[in-house]
């Protein structure tokens, strides 16, 4: 009861007099102001576009290997009479160093023996111009024979015919006559044949000299030498091994030259050669073709070893494409050749550039101008830029080239233009935007661009 009474008696009152205040208050208080929208810039980083000369490239890598390699395989068999003290793994040798050498006693031999089957034939030949002059002297006085014993039978004949001579004193002189022309045929008979006899004895000399020059050649075969200055690879041989024919005694490395083999994609390659400012160059498919047009492109080559934190480099040459394109990476091999990789100096410890080195190759070709931007101000083959009005422009662009952390353009964006580099979301066309220079990006880009 009491409560009821306290509700009725003072908190109702108190409750009216709020309200009262309240209603007096937002009678009597000004109307609140309007705020008028307003468009809302957003804050984006731009940098300037501005013109810059460009080296195209393109990074591969590949392992090294020696431009030329000698195999030394036997082409005579034999005991080896003498190794090389320095033919061991690892060890350079000079060019026209003996590598081994085989027993020269068979050898020999041979060329005795075909030295003997020359003079012998040699006399066999003489022995014919001696029997051929023994031979027609002996038909002149058989011929003188014969004439005589033709002239008995012609007398025979005549005195058989007068009666005063039997028939069998005619068919003795008949028989007579007969005898001596057979030895005269003979001795012709003999005269005919020597011609040929001495064609096959002469014939028979040249077989014996080409078996003495066979001989010969064996034993200088018996001697191998190193044709280049080289490295040893490999060796399988000891004195008084007995080496047979065919079999490889060691293999060495060339030291003068060495290869590497760059594996790059075709369509990164067809870019780079075909990145000049004067337009496409026309580079066919044909591994063979495009060897001889890579020669005319006048690209260069950087073989690079990374030991740790250091970099050693040598220059190169670009020499020609490998013989087919990879159908399983679609990548074709380009061939590059460093001169004097073991003479080329440097600073500190510089090593040879020796088979086996996995190493990267820089290709590069002619310089290029052109509007040089980071790469990733390239969003699906388009640009955006603030215009001087700072508002959002799309630009569809196609860039002349990419490599590494930019992208260079040609005709598709014009030299001082604000390029956004981080664009508002979601991307409005001409919203206004707020732009925030950024100076360092570019110059950290080519800064790495030129160190790699």
């Amino acid at each position: 009861m009491r409560n009821g009474l306290k509700l009725v008696l003072i908190t109702l009152p108190i409750a009216m007099v709020g309200a009262g205040i309240l209603a007096f208050v937002i009678s009597n208080s000004a109307p609140p102001k309007q705020i008028e929208l307003a468009e809302r810039a957003s804050a984006v980083r731009v940098i300037t576009a501005e013109t810059r000369v460009i080296s195209p490239k393109l990074v591969g890598f590949g392992v090294v290997s020696p431009a030329r390699t000698f195999d030394a395989i036997a082409e005579v068999g034999g005991k080896i009479e003498y190794v090389n003290p320095a033919l061991r793994d690892g060890q350079i040798l000079p060019a026209g160093s003996v590598l081994l050498r085989l027993s020269p006693t068979d050898f020999n031999l041979a060329i005795a023996q075909a030295n003997a089957n020359i003079r012998a034939a040699e006399a066999r030949l003489a022995e014919f111009e001696v029997s051929e002059a023994n031979q027609r002297a002996a038909l002149e006085i058989e011929r003188e024979a014969l004439a005589l014993k033709a002239s008995e039978l012609a007398r025979a004949d005549t005195l058989f015919k007068a009666g005063t001579m039997t028939q069998t004193a005619r068919d003795g002189a008949r028989s007579a006559h007969l005898a001596q022309r057979q030895k005269v045929q003979g001795i012709e008979g003999t005269l005919a044949l020597l011609p040929t006899q001495r064609a096959v004895q002469t014939e028979q000399i040249a077989l014996y000299r080409t078996n003495l020059e066979t001989a010969q050649l064996n034993l200088e075969r018996s001697e191998m030498t190193l044709p280049f200055i080289a490295r040893v690879a490999t060796h399988s041989v000891e004195v008084g091994q007995f080496l047979k024919v065919g079999q490889s005694a060691a293999t060495l490395d060339g030291v003068n030259q060495a290869e590497v083999v760059v594996q790059v994609s075709l369509d990164s390659f067809r870019r780079l050669v075909t990145s000049r400012q004067s337009g496409t160059a026309n580079l066919p498919l044909d591994p063979a073709q495009m060897t001889e047009t890579l020669h005319g492109l006048g690209l260069t080559a950087r073989v690079r070893l990374r030991l740790g934190d250091e970099v050693v480099s040598w220059n190169a040459t670009v020499d020609r494409i490998s013989d087919g394109i990879d159908p399983k990476t679609g990548t074709v091999g380009v061939v590059v050749q460093v001169n004097n990789a073991y003479g080329q100096s440097g600073s500190g410890n510089r090593p040879p550039l020796t088979k086996g080195m996995f190493v990267d190759v820089t290709l590069s070709s002619a310089p290029v101008t052109g509007i040089v931007l980071p790469r990733s101000a390239l969003r699906d083959g388009q640009v955006f830029i603030a215009d001087p009005d700072n508002r959002l422009r799309i630009v569809p662009v196609k860039p002349l080239l990419v490599q590494g952390g930019i992208a260079i353009f040609n005709n598709d964006i014009t030299e001082g233009s604000k390029v956004v580099l981080t664009p508002p979301i979601p991307v409005i066309k001409g919203a206004l935007l707020d732009p925030h220079p950024d100076t360092e990006l570019m110059r950290i880009l080519l800064e790495k661009d030129l160190s790699e």
